[in-house]
């Protein structure tokens, strides 16, 4: 398994006020950095309940970690308050949302995550889910994609590039798509970047499920339970500190601006550069 470095581990466990014998939610296990660092703090009687969505994962994080403190489901974490009721995992005191991409996910899962590697265009994390990378490209109208790209990835020229891609296709590997945005002739900073992340976003309902979880999480924590969420761009970001003012009534925010990395974790690990640490309180 590839070594997963945990972003902003240290304010994460602080600032769910990680204690012994409480019950914490790691809604995306990933390699399971954040859930074994609580664990080590919540001995000896306190509990994980991790979500991973993604079956390799989950079925090699289950292999590899053995404790009875720590319960693994292979779920979607949108289905937070269905699943936290089924276990009866009651009370909690704490939930985190990392919503960064794994490296696994970039590296070791060839299924076309980064531009970085020809892989095939699938870019789903639930295999089970119908809809790929490849069949958005190839399939959707020129109006839906523009949609696409302009929605979550806030390309400004998404129209021209949509009409540009629909005349390309079909596009089968990542690289193919590469080749063919390095050909776009109305350059925009971060195009490939932004295309690859519009296509991931849309795929996997990111933002949809970000929003229908924040209101299970607040529903299900105990008072004074607190609720931690990592975000990576500002789509996400927006949502969760809309949904924090939004619902001031039943939460005390407890980080007034977000934190963000060190520079000395950026140096360890660039990838955590973006993200966005906010908390709150239920009361």
């Amino acid at each position: 398994m590839i070594k997963h470095i945990p972003v902003l581990k240290k304010e994460v466990v602080e600032l769910l006020k990680v204690g012994k014998n409480k019950n914490y939610v790691d809604c995306t296990f990933c390699q399971g950095g954040h859930s074994l660092e609580i664990l080590r703090r919540n001995f000896p009687e306190g509990k994980v309940l991790a979500f991973e969505i993604d079956r390799e994962l989950y079925l090699e994080a289950k292999k590899k970690f053995k404790t009875k403190r720590l319960i693994l489901v292979n779920e979607n974490f949108v289905e937070l308050e269905r699943v936290v009721k089924k276990l009866n995992f009651f009370p909690v005191h704490g939930i985190l949302i990392d919503l960064g991409i794994s490296s696994w996910h970039i590296e070791k899962s060839k299924r076309g995550f980064s531009f970085k590697r020809d892989e095939i265009l699938d870019m789903r994390y639930d295999t089970k889910r119908e809809i790929t990378a490849k069949d958005v490209l190839n399939k959707f109208s020129k109006e839906k994609l523009k949609e696409i790209f302009e929605e979550f990835g806030e390309i400004k020229r998404s129209k021209k590039l949509a009409e540009f891609l629909v005349k390309r296709r079909p596009f089968e590997r990542t690289f193919d798509l590469l080749f063919a945005l390095n050909r776009f002739y109305l350059k925009e900073k971060n195009l490939v970047r932004k295309v690859f992340l519009a296509l991931r976003i849309f795929v996997n309902e990111e933002l949809e499920n970000l929003k229908k979880v924040l209101p299970q999480a607040i529903r299900i924590l105990e008072k004074e339970g607190r609720l931690a969420v990592i975000s990576y761009h500002s789509l996400e970001d927006r949502i969760v500190k809309n949904f924090f003012k939004k619902e001031k009534e039943k939460i005390k925010i407890i980080t007034k601006k977000p934190i963000v990395p060190s520079k000395e974790e950026i140096k360890i690990n660039p990838r955590s550069r973006s993200a966005k640490l906010r908390v709150c309180e239920k009361i």
